[in-house]
């Protein structure tokens, strides 16, 4: 395929896996305990890298420094992100008022790409991010109650959130030359450390191997850790990290038409709506313009 076509589908291609984390992890958590699913789900996406890493004879990182950046994303992406996301679900959080607050993610980079990356966030792009934001809360508020979440529920997906937005500003700025395969391999290395002390300490280990537990465990690994965060990586490369984060405004209304394919819930006019502002958000975001003086 001709690379100016995969350019243009990967972003719609990374949107449509991502958003299948939120369903996968609904059909899994039932079997397993939060911290000790992703351990293994982190283990099982690191041994099949390091079978392709082998394969392709990608090069390993040498510099101790290199391999410090590289374990420093892959805690904030993937522990403490999805850590504090799955943990929240199981503790009772509803799996869209996680993605509604994750959400918010395109602001906050926007916010932190200027100091940290010198990138030019243009009024047009401000406005993108606005409707962006008012289309992610049309789709996802009436649909969930908030009402009587645990707190620390709550604080564990702004936890993810932070994370994942300084993870993807941390990645473009330390580790945007990384080769995909070998610096995947160390950054899930590093998150099975990290989650694997928090299972240990607060876990215990408890897993039932159930058919929807092993569909839901082999999507996370196969598709989402190793098609969708290599996609990812390859994205943040190639584009702005404030133009990669608009994408994730498309993840919670998407989620909501899985949902309604899936479990069978509906969606009304407001979430319509939402979808339609949120697709109008991005497209400001992500449209061609004169480059700033």
């Amino acid at each position: 395929m001709h690379p100016d076509i995969v350019a243009r589908l990967a972003p719609a291609l990374f949107v449509l896996l991502w958003s299948t984390g939120y369903i996968a992890a609904k059909w899994g958590l039932p079997y397993a305990e939060p911290a000790t699913f992703l351990f293994l789900r982190f283990v099982v996406a690191a041994a099949l890298l390091a079978i392709l890493v082998r394969w392709r004879r990608a090069p390993m990182p040498r510099r101790a420094r290199d391999i410090g950046h590289l374990a420093v994303t892959g805690i904030l992406v993937h522990g403490i992100y999805l850590g504090g996301v799955f943990v929240a679900i199981e503790s009772g959080i509803n799996a869209g008022v996680a993605a509604l607050i994750v959400g918010i993610q395109p602001l906050l980079t926007a916010v932190m790409v200027g100091p940290f990356l010198g990138e030019v966030v243009t009024r047009r792009q401000w406005i993108g991010f606005a409707a962006g934001l008012a289309g992610v809360f049309l789709v996802v508020f009436g649909r969930f109650d908030v009402t009587g979440q645990h707190l620390a529920g709550l604080s564990l997906c702004i936890a993810s959130l932070v994370a994942i937005s300084i993870g993807a500003v941390y990645q473009k700025r330390y580790g945007a030359d990384m080769d995909l395969l070998s610096g995947s391999l160390v950054q899930f290395v590093a998150a099975a450390v990290f989650i694997g002390v928090f299972a240990l300490a607060f876990e215990t280990g408890r897993i039932e191997w159930h058919p929807r537990f092993w569909m839901a465990l082999a999507w996370l690994c196969l598709v989402l850790s190793i098609g969708a965060v290599t996609l990812l990586m390859w994205l943040i490369r190639r584009g702005a990290a404030s133009r990669i984060a608009s994408l994730f405004y498309l993840v919670p209304p998407l989620v909501a038409v899985e949902a309604w394919l899936l479990f069978g819930e509906t969606l009304d006019g407001a979430a319509m709506a939402g979808m339609v502002l949120c697709a109008g958000g991005v497209w400001l975001v992500l449209k061609p313009g004169a480059p700033p003086r």
